[in-house]
């Protein structure tokens, strides 16, 4: 079975502002682990993927940061995108490129760039499951996790229990997709979680290369038409430009919407490793070691009466007194301080800056 793998890592972080910026967004600084966020990704995938079969999509002017940060992935396997156009155009070029060194049942996995995950080896068999039932089955797989509170910043997968026609794979953990549903509010993430059968979906997407053209055709038939008119240019000298003006007609889709809440053929793996969306500085918090209050504190910061609070120094001494659950990220030219449980919202920061083309801080 040949099997490759897609990182996509072309987002701006934004809600991770003023350490992610445009300049230099999530996936290529150091968060959390060992490396940057896209190192720690490709690290955790070693082990069931050869360097020549993991590929990355990013935008053209962030490939000098792949090329530093993982000099071991063949650079002809970073794909430039010329600008974002969202995760379905991300992995049909992807696709394209793909489909002309590997059979067309080659198993493809797409990984986001910028998640955390533990316990490697239930995160290596949930894959080996999924990539077994994508290849012999020509099913859709996504791995979905076992949800632990009700959060408002993950998206949900609903599943079907019974294991009706499943045999040996429904002790496997894989299970019938019912629907997919968008980031909920609070009380329906509460309703999601009262149910038992919806689970964190994680994002990561495994299927054969013409299980996702098939898809791909019927729910973005214009799209698809593009496209097949690039695969005759793969390789040649007016590729890149002719990508630019097949972005520059299709539209920006998820594709979670797109296929993923459409298609009938399905399948969960209900994983069980840790996983989080690295979205936000509450989710950092979350994860983060804390000290006798409640804190976490990074660099250098002198903390006095303080609880529940993340405060990270990039450089500057941070002095903070008296205060209870704020967030307070320093970098080398900003800082926000916002209150815990708010983060989600630093985004609009990031948002004026675009309007009012403040852009030194971007």
């Amino acid at each position: 079975m040949n099997k490759v793998a897609i990182i996509m890592a072309g987002g701006s972080g934004a809600r991770l502002w003023p350490r992610s910026t445009e300049k230099k967004p999530k996936q290529f600084i150091h968060l959390m682990g060992d490396g940057s966020m896209i190192q720690n990704t490709v690290a955790r995938l070693e082990p069931i993927f050869e360097p020549k079969d993991i590929y990355i999509v990013t935008s053209e002017y962030l490939t000098e940061f792949c090329y530093g940060q993982l000099p071991h992935i063949p650079k002809e396997n970073i794909i430039t995108e010329p600008f974002p156009k969202n995760t379905a155009p991300c992995i049909a070029l992807a696709a394209t490129i793909i489909e002309k060194k590997y059979p067309q049942d080659t198993v493809m996995f797409t990984f986001p760039s910028d998640h955390v995950i533990t316990n490697l080896r239930e995160f290596h068999h949930s894959l080996e499951t999924a990539s077994k039932v994508a290849y012999e089955k020509n099913r859709i797989l996504a791995i979905g996790l076992s949800p632990t509170r009700p959060e408002t910043a993950f998206g949900y997968i609903q599943i079907k229990a019974e294991p009706k026609d499943l045999g040996e794979l429904y002790d496997e953990g894989v299970r019938y997709s019912s629907a997919f549903a968008e980031k909920p509010d609070t009380a329906t993430a509460k309703r999601f979680i009262d149910s038992g059968d919806f689970l964190w979906n994680s994002g990561i997407f495994i299927w054969r290369l013409d299980t996702f053209w098939d898809s791909f055709k019927k729910f973005l038939p214009e799209d698809s038409r593009l496209f097949n008119k690039l695969k005759k240019s793969v390789g040649e000298m007016n590729f890149n430009s002719l990508v630019e003006e097949i972005y520059r007609q299709i539209q920006s889709e998820s594709i979670d919407y797109s296929i993923m809440e459409k298609a009938k053929n399905v399948f969960v793996v209900e994983a069980s490793f840790g996983w989080s969306d690295l979205g936000n500085w509450d989710e950092i918090y979350r994860l983060s070691m804390k000290d006798g209050r409640n804190n976490v504190i990074e660099g250098d910061v002198i903390s006095i009466n303080t609880s529940n609070c993340l405060v990270s120094s990039y450089g500057k001494m941070i002095g903070i007194v008296g205060v209870d659950n704020l967030i307070v990220v320093e970098s080398e030219n900003s800082i926000i301080i916002c209150r815990r449980g708010y983060s989600d919202d630093v985004k609009e920061i990031v948002d004026f800056l675009r309007r009012k083309q403040i852009n030194k801080y971007l």
